[in-house]
């Protein structure tokens, strides 16, 4: 009798650990290499790099050397990549950063960093609804003749967004790849035909040269291109949801940083030979965000800018979706380790999603808008509010957070392989990292000390520290919360990082007779 209840109360229990596990573990198998990387680079947005961060570079800094920026960029994240790639083949969890600096630096450290990477990342997807709403409420007036305020395309885009963000994450994936796939075609037909139809200056290799890299706005214009790579260390947040995630994690990331810096730096000359490398800031100035186009019309013709302003704004869209996914699963990371409520840590369904995380994204971006939007006192249809505030103060305070979990992340990996006892065998690796932390830290400095040239305010305003101040308040909050763990519910604080290893220790001990 005993035996058999003891047999019955365990199988039980594995069906209610089975049932649990797929409610509190991502689905695995979901993506291959092409799918995680079209995730990870849809982030990247490439046309509205282009056609946005590019121009806007030129105009106000000034440096005709950014091409070469790309290139400098690309050099420090690879070392960051070495580390951070070695890491994720030790640690899959769907919080990476955090994740990957609670086991290099404790749990507390780690509970801080998952607050401002739920910050940056929601900072991040957030404000690309305001330049969104402002292109398709220009696009609406130019080909409709109808006259729509901004907030109601970037509200119906959030709307099909956080419906994407029930679906299964390889259901995303084509999505994201379909939209960038054919951004990067339009782009590089762009990049042929200036350098098949240069300026009068010909193919100038000028911009490359170290000498346009002088005057004091380079550290700015650092910050500026820095943010056109954010989207890569996505990778490890899918870790759980592919089936070798300790070789596709890192080969991801690594194509991805490459693919990123190449096309960047080859697009940015071929704006240089294009507008020509004396003039080229010139033209930035004058044209601003419609440089691209201008250039493009000039060489491809009206109907193929037509295209590519469409383009432009499923390109924002593509960046919103992937953003979004992030943020949903370091919602899902957290509520499953207690840094959020439990309800967060359940998957939804058969699609295995992070729904609870779609959920709370999509009701954080929905508030933000609105207050944008009930804030805009311009006149109708005049969506040039949001653009200024919306996109550049949240893209900005995102782009600072992303670059101190980077640096944090870095020493992380050596803390990590030190504990270990493994700082030998793994020497060169500890090396490319803590090169790229002190980089990368070189340039948080800059990015705080230039926030008001990012956020285009005077220098006397208080956005200047008020903007950065909110992710060093969420980095606050989270150490306190984490202390607080440690003192109230030690067994939950060592979890913090864990993921999945927490939840079958936890699941073990659920099973001892």
């Amino acid at each position: 009798m005993t035996t058999g209840s003891s047999s019955a109360n365990r199988t039980t229990a594995d069906g209610i650990s089975t049932y649990l596990g797929q409610e509190r573990a991502l689905r695995a198998d979901r993506l291959g290499t092409g799918g995680l990387l079209l995730s990870v680079l849809a982030a990247t947005a490439p046309l509205m790099v282009v056609a946005g961060v590019m121009p806007t570079t030129f105009a106000v800094m000034g440096i005709v050397g950014q091409p070469l920026l790309f290139v400098v960029l690309g050099a420090v994240l690879i070392l960051f990549g070495i580390g951070y790639a070695e890491m994720s083949r030790h640690v899959h969890n769907a919080g990476a950063f955090y994740a990957y600096i609670s086991r290099g630096l404790g749990s507390t450290a780690g509970a801080g960093a998952a607050l401002v990477a739920l910050v940056a990342y929601n900072a991040m997807q957030v404000g690309i609804y305001g330049i969104f709403g402002f292109e398709v409420s220009g696009l609406l007036s130019t080909y409709a003749h109808v006259d729509v305020v901004w907030w109601i395309p970037a509200l119906v885009a959030l709307a099909v967004v956080g419906a994407l963000g029930w679906l299964k994450v390889d259901i995303n994936a084509r999505v994201l790849g379909v939209l960038l796939v054919v951004e990067v075609i339009l782009v590089v037909i762009f990049d042929v035909a200036a350098i098949g139809d240069p300026a009068r200056e010909g193919l100038s290799l000028h911009a490359f040269n170290p000498d346009t890299l002088g005057g004091a706005g380079v550290g700015t214009a650092l910050c500026f291109c820095i943010a056109a790579f954010v989207g890569f260390e996505q990778a490890p947040v899918y870790a759980e949801e592919t089936s070798r995630p300790h070789v596709l994690v890192p080969r991801v990331m690594f194509l991805a940083v490459a693919g990123v810096a190449v096309f960047f730096a080859v697009s940015c000359w071929a704006l240089t030979v294009a507008a020509g490398p004396s003039q080229v800031v010139g033209v930035a100035r004058k044209e601003s965000a419609g440089m691209l186009f201008s250039l493009t019309e000039s060489r491809l013709g009206g109907a193929f800018t037509d295209v590519l302003h469409v383009l432009f704004v499923t390109g924002m869209f593509a960046a919103m979706l992937s953003f979004h996914n992030v943020v949903a699963r370091y919602t899902f990371a957290m509520g499953r380790e207690g840094l959020l409520p439990r309800a967060f840590g359940r998957t939804t369904g058969a699609s295995g999603a992070p729904g609870t995380g779609s959920l709370l994204q999509t009701a954080v971006a929905a508030v933000i808008v609105t207050v944008f939007a009930i804030a805009d006192d311009g006149p109708a249809g005049d969506p040039t509010e949001p653009v200024l505030h919306l996109f550049t103060w949240c893209g900005n305070i995102g782009a600072l957070g992303v670059i101190l979990l980077m640096a944090a992340a870095s020493v992380s990996v050596i803390a990590f392989f030190a504990r270990r006892g493994a700082a030998g065998a793994q020497a060169w690796r500890l090396i490319t990292s803590a090169l790229a932390a002190a980089a990368l830290l070189v340039i948080a400095g800059y990015t705080v000390k230039d926030f008001d040239v990012l956020v285009g305010a005077g220098p006397d305003s208080a956005l200047s520290w008020v903007l950065p101040g909110i992710i060093l308040l969420a980095l606050v909050a989270g150490l306190v919360q984490g202390l607080l763990l440690r003192s109230r519910a030690p067994e939950a604080h060592a979890r913090i990082g864990l993921g999945n290893e927490a939840f079958r220790l936890e699941e073990a001990a659920q099973n001892v007779p």
